[in-house]
């Protein structure tokens, strides 16, 4: 009997040194998991320092890690009040040795993937630091480029300031010039007024005992009954024999006129408001005022007035010196003026 006894008190005992092995193994996977968490501190505080994205993603691991520490550590007490339990019931120690080995699988499987987390942060600190290089080079031209462009824009402040001071010497330039040349046309103004006056004048003097013949403001006016028939823009023999007189004026007056001063004679013709039959040679005033006008300077050139200083205008009806519609006020409308201005 005490006999018996003995051999199971033996044979209780002997599970102990199972435990004592499976706690050996436990310490050893939570000293291991230690030991790779502080590694996988050290290596990564070396390489991931500046790295916010990195880093908030190895803290992230770090995090996992620690709750598989503290989830270690929860399996530890379980495991020490398995151990006590164990002592009074061998069927859960069977069964808490069962679940250790499936810890000790899932720390291992754990650890594992801790390593392949570190290689793979390894990795994209490579690429980080490739990109970083290519960055800074990017930075490098960029730079370059921006020196080239201030240097350039400096040029052209440069060029833009010259232009600004050539343009105010040219405004200075172009404003004086500009004063010259109204001084210059005023006095030009007043010389062929003298010598307008000069002309008409001799031309009273030539044509005084003609009533047809008038100045009227600063033109010289002939009634067209003087120089041309009724409806025809042929000059009538009384009529040359008056700008026979007028040309021989303005010969005179050409010879004494500088030549710097750009004088023309302008013959404008002008008719009364009555509206040609249109049957005729002509078909309107328009067409009968300016064929009386450039008769006239034909004429004239005939004479040797120089052509260049002659024009021909016609005015139809339409620039009356009578608004009236009786023959007095018809017959004043009808005329030839003679108008000496500038080019």
């Amino acid at each position: 009997m005490a006999g018996t006894r003995l051999r199971r008190r033996d044979a209780r005992t002997d599970y102990w040194p199972g435990f004592v092995d499976a706690m050996a193994s436990l310490l050893l996977v939570i000293i291991f998991l230690l030991s790779i968490f502080v590694l996988a501190q050290f290596f990564l505080g070396q390489q991931l320092s500046g790295r916010d994205t990195v880093l908030n993603r190895l803290n992230s691991q770090i995090s996992e890690l620690t709750e598989l520490l503290a989830l270690e550590r929860a399996s530890n007490r379980d495991l020490e009040d398995t151990i006590a339990t164990l002592s009074a019931n061998l069927s859960d120690a069977e069964a808490d040795r069962d679940r250790l080995s499936g810890l000790l699988d899932a720390a291992s499987s754990e650890a594992g993937e801790a390593g392949g987390a570190l290689a793979t942060l390894e990795s994209e600190l490579d690429e980080e630091r490739r990109l970083s290089q290519r960055a800074l080079s990017q930075v490098e031209l960029l730079n370059q480029q921006i020196s080239a462009l201030r240097r350039q824009i400096a040029a052209l402040e440069n060029a833009l300031d010259a232009s600004e001071t050539r343009d105010r010497e040219s405004q200075a330039k172009i404003a004086d010039l500009g004063r010259r040349l109204n001084v210059a046309l005023a006095q030009r103004v007043q010389e062929l007024s003298r010598y307008r006056s000069d002309f008409f004048g001799r031309l009273r003097e030539i044509l005084s005992q003609r009533s047809d013949i008038r100045v009227v403001g600063d033109r010289f006016v002939f009634q067209s009954e003087v120089l041309f028939p009724s409806g025809t823009d042929t000059i009538n023999p009384e009529g040359r024999e008056e700008l026979v007189k007028l040309a021989d004026a303005i010969n005179e007056l050409s010879a004494q006129i500088p030549e710097e001063i750009d004088w023309v004679l302008r013959v404008d013709g002008h008719t009364d408001a009555r509206p040609l039959s249109g049957t005729g040679r002509f078909r309107n005033n328009w067409e009968l005022s300016a064929a009386r006008a450039i008769s006239v300077v034909r004429f004239l050139i005939d004479q040797g007035v120089d052509p260049e200083r002659l024009v021909a205008a016609g005015f139809g009806e339409f620039q009356p010196l009578d608004e009236g519609d009786d023959p007095e006020a018809l017959a004043r409308n009808r005329r030839i003026e003679l108008k000496l201005t500038g080019r």
